[in-house]
């Protein structure tokens, strides 16, 4: 057997040195050949034929570590992440700044902050390891509709009255969606709250904007019985539990466009396992649809949509035309529901 070799592969995120770091081993071939300059070998293939990964791209790859974050003054967020903390068994630690409390495990960090959610866009700054963002709140309807929902952030029209910036979007995480959305299904079910409850994204609504990366909403409506509701905390801690420690589950990434402020058939598309949604702009964002805003559907979404999802009953001629001129210029595909 030949000797192996150790690489010490340190992340440097943000300028923080030696905060979490990587040991991987490699080995040479077990052939008994060595390896070509700036190649190592997987150590899972040790028994196996050579696997040569290029040490270039191998440095390249980054560590993903979901930061989990929730506001001080909200009852749910605040729920939700105590029984998070005894799912994970997280430790305290100093990697976020500015927060109330912070913990971290192997791929995640949990911050707290004395702003609401909605004002999160210091996010970058705060919590610079994070790279994906998952944001616990509480949602407030005014017909009391009792729920559990997901969705992106963002304004799509020419004011920001809840938090962000006119006509900008945060960064969309259609995979971490689409899985937090289908775990809530799934657990809902369980807790026997499936009838009374509805599962569902909602539109593309409120800030933060200004965030570099990815964020996803995740939230108990619609009032104070509800968020405080431990069952409820209960739901949404185990799809976020889901993801940080089983990964994500991937459908087409779409952009979707029309229906209400609960999409019910983009909805039922991502439960079907279908399309996983990045932004989705309802019918009362209609107004300010164009050509702009469908550009930053694109670009502040990640992975990048390859299908946009019209309901067609609720768009009119001169909507359907932006959308398909804008299609065409992108190579996207079209699907009218």
């Amino acid at each position: 057997m030949s000797r192996s070799l150790g690489i010490w592969v340190r992340s440097i995120l943000e300028g923080e040195r030696d905060r979490f770091s990587r040991e991987f081993e490699f080995f040479h071939s077990p052939r008994g050949q060595g390896l070509n300059s700036g190649e190592l070998q997987h150590p899972l293939t040790y028994n196996s034929p050579a696997y040569i990964i290029p040490l270039d791209h191998l440095c390249k790859v980054p560590m993903l570590i979901y930061g989990i974050v929730y506001s001080k003054i909200d009852p749910a967020g605040i729920g939700v992440s105590k029984v998070l903390k005894e799912l994970l068994k997280p430790r305290k630690c100093r990697e976020c700044k500015g927060a109330v409390e912070c913990f971290c495990g192997d791929n995640y960090v949990m911050a707290c902050f004395e702003e609401d959610v909605i004002y999160f866009d210091f996010l970058d700054e705060r919590l610079p390891i994070a790279n994906k963002f998952i944001v616990l709140s509480r949602h407030s309807s005014a017909a009391k509709i009792k729920s559990y929902t997901v969705h992106h952030t963002g304004n799509p029209g020419s004011e920001a009255q809840y938090g962000g910036k006119p006509r900008s979007l945060a960064v969309a995480s259609p995979y971490t969606s689409y899985t937090l959305l289908r775990k809530l299904m799934e657990y809902a079910r369980e807790a026997g709250r499936a009838d009374e409850y509805s599962v569902s994204y909602e539109a593309t609504h409120h800030g933060p904007t200004e965030v570099s990366k990815p964020l996803s909403f995740i939230e108990i409506g619609s009032s104070e019985d509800e968020w405080r509701d431990p069952i409820n905390h209960e739901v949404l801690a185990r799809a976020v539990e889901w993801v940080i420690m089983k990964g994500e589950a991937k459908a087409t990434p779409a952009i979707g466009i029309g229906g209400g402020h609960y999409p019910r058939k983009h909805t039922k598309l991502a439960l079907e396992g279908r399309f996983s949604y990045g932004h989705i702009f309802s019918k009362h964002a209609l107004p300010y649809l164009d050509e702009a805003l469908l550009e930053k559907a694109i670009n502040r979404s990640d992975p990048r949509p390859e299908v946009v999802v019209v309901e067609k009953k609720g768009t009119r001629r001169e909507h359907r035309e932006i959308i398909e001129r804008f299609a065409c210029k992108y190579g996207l595909k079209i699907e009218y529901i």
